[in-house]
């Protein structure tokens, strides 16, 4: 009994614990992450080592070097710039499987022993044992999931790897009333995968992670109260 409340007062601490955020959130919208939370802490959009200086202004010239860049490629090639991601995706899938075992066994077990001298009258003892199992397993599921994504989101290259390739992050967060949307995107790229225009196809990227989801009012009441999901982690049944 007092093993049962101990683990009752420990589930209710970590189910309170996990629900601080949802009471920050009453009765006003989701907070947004600070600018620059999205592309980790090896990569800082407020640290100017990453970023180019840009040339001073020349007096007197019809040249200004910080123009130099309409002869440049505008494809993101150093930490700090920016490039655009474009995820288009519509996948559908389907799985059923389905699995069946049985298992029959029958055994015999027969003998006899001669009780004379024994101090029974003369003559064999015998018999049988009989015995028998029958065990059978069935399982079903199906799956089926449709997915349709299009967007696009900014990135920004936050460091390069010996062979040249690019590693990218990136982050969106919209609120709409009382639900934050979040995209998140990281990945490492071919910096010949960029196009011209400075655009990176989502299956282009490798390693790529990329989340759309969100908080808010409408994320949790499409999620089981905080009761039912510690139940159902440890129910042992």
């Amino acid at each position: 009994m007092r093993t049962a409340a101990s683990l009752l007062v420990i589930a209710s601490a970590v189910a309170l614990s996990g629900c601080a955020d949802n009471f920050r959130d009453l009765n006003r919208a989701p907070q947004m992450s600070p600018v620059g939370a999205g592309v980790g802490q090896s990569f800082s959009v407020n640290d100017p080592s990453y970023y180019p200086t840009q040339p001073q202004p020349k007096r007197y010239s019809l040249w200004q070097d910080r123009s130099a860049g309409f002869f440049r490629d505008p494809r993101a090639t150093n930490p700090g710039d920016v490039l655009t991601v474009s995820i288009v995706i519509d996948e559908k899938a389907t799985l059923d499987n389905k699995n069946s075992r049985s298992r029959v066994g029958a055994s015999i077990y027969g003998g006899k022993a001669d009780v004379s001298g024994s101090g029974f009258e003369a003559g064999n003892v015998g018999g049988n044992l009989n015995l028998k199992s029958d065990s059978s397993t069935k399982g079903e599921g199906k799956i089926e999931r449709s997915e349709k994504i299009v967007l696009k989101v900014a990135a920004i290259v936050t460091n390069i790897l010996p062979n040249g390739n690019l590693v990218i992050r990136g982050s969106q967060e919209v609120r709409v009333n009382y639900e934050l949307r979040v995209l998140n995107v990281a990945g490492v790229v071919r910096p010949r995968d960029i196009t011209g225009e400075n655009i990176i196809s989502y299956d282009k990227i490798a390693e790529a992670r990329i989340s759309y989801g969100g908080r808010g009012r409408q994320s949790e009441t499409q999620q089981p109260a905080w009761s039912q999901q510690v139940l159902d982690t440890v129910a042992p049944i």
